[in-house]
């Protein structure tokens, strides 16, 4: 397998950061993921669809591009269906093949970037779905060891926007594969949250089949969402915060207007992208990057800006959010 000197990386990350491999290797197989990582171990930076990272500097380092292909059926039950995903597949390129095949259970997590490999590790999910809901178990590669083990839905500790491989098992395992369950023939519409009722409504469409309800989260997205292949982001930068019900009614006598989402008897949810709007950042434009006009929750590269510009304005951001409501506001993107 061929090893290069001094890559860019700018194609292969959705912020479109410029910045330089030391060493870049683009693996297909299982058997030269092993191999690579047998002689391979130290400085080492694995890379799947470049979806969920800001790079800040160069790397010097290995850089591990996942790229191992194939979808496969592995079993068919009356109402159910498993399919078997390699790690480089792209995200929604497999919830189209699904929605070709009539297979429900991802279509609410249409045109989310990045690929099958990385959607475990920080349990995706949009519009009332997450990746947990369908998630069977994922194969995945110990670096170290080079051994395949097997994770199950309870042992992967699925949270929101995170797994154990964000915590405990960060860094000791690249995931080659994943199996999803998904329905084949009664499947489960799920329209209420977020825009997608009104989408709908505006199609004329009152019965919606699990298509319809793609394409209206696809037009959802492109109206709020840039296309990173447009205008460099990574969607969503930071989580939507969870905070006590106390702490909720202190902040919500000052802004008796705040939108929230109750998770528990005790527990709210947030938008995220509510706060930043609310402090005055959104469509707030510095040079050549800022935050979106359409959607608060996502920072953007106009064109040629650093990694450091990004993450000192998020810095900013968590700065002034912590200031007004007592909140702190988490990152959701990996910081290189």
């Amino acid at each position: 397998m061929l090893i290069e000197k001094n890559i860019s990386l700018k194609p292969l990350n959705t912020f479109g950061m410029n910045v330089v491999a030391k060493e870049f290797a683009s693996v297909e197989t299982k058997q030269d993921l092993a191999k690579i990582l047998n002689t391979n171990l130290s400085n080492l930076l694995v890379l799947g669809g470049g979806s969920n990272i800001l790079l800040t500097k160069d790397v010097n380092a290995l850089v591990l591009h996942i790229n191992i292909k194939g979808i496969e059926i592995v079993s068919v039950y009356e109402n159910n269906v498993r399919v078997r995903v390699a790690a480089g597949e792209n995200w929604h390129e497999f919830v189209s093949w699904c929605l070709g095949k009539n297979y429900g259970g991802i279509e609410n997590l249409s045109l989310i970037p990045g690929n099958v490999g990385t959607a475990p590790i920080q349990n995706i999910g949009a519009y009332g779905v997450e990746l947990k809901d369908v998630f069977i178990s994922c194969e995945a590669m110990n670096i170290q060891t080079q051994e395949l083990r097997t994770f199950n839905k309870e042992e992967c500790d699925f949270g929101y926007r995170n797994s154990i491989f964000k915590e405990e098992l960060k860094g000791q395992y690249i995931i080659t594969s994943v199996i999803f369950e998904l329905s084949s023939l009664q499947h489960v519409i799920k329209k209420k949250y977020g825009d997608i009722e009104s989408e709908l409504k505006n199609n004329g469409i009152e019965n919606p089949t699990i298509q319809d309800i793609s394409k209206a989260v696809i037009s959802i997205r492109n109206s709020k969402l840039p296309n990173p292949k447009v205008l460099g982001n990574s969607g969503s930068f930071f989580k939507n915060p969870m905070i006590s019900c106390v702490q909720f009614q202190l902040i919500k006598n000052k802004f008796p207007k705040i939108p929230h989402y109750k998770v528990s008897e005790t527990t709210v949810k947030i938008p995220a992208g509510w706060l930043i709007e609310t402090v005055g950042f959104k469509g707030k434009t510095f040079k050549n990057y800022g935050v979106h006009n359409k959607q608060a929750l996502v920072l953007v590269n106009y064109g040629n800006a650093s990694g450091k510009d990004i993450l000192e304005l998020s810095k900013k951001i968590q700065e002034a959010i912590l200031i007004v409501f007592d909140i702190v506001l988490e990152i959701e993107v990996n910081i290189l």
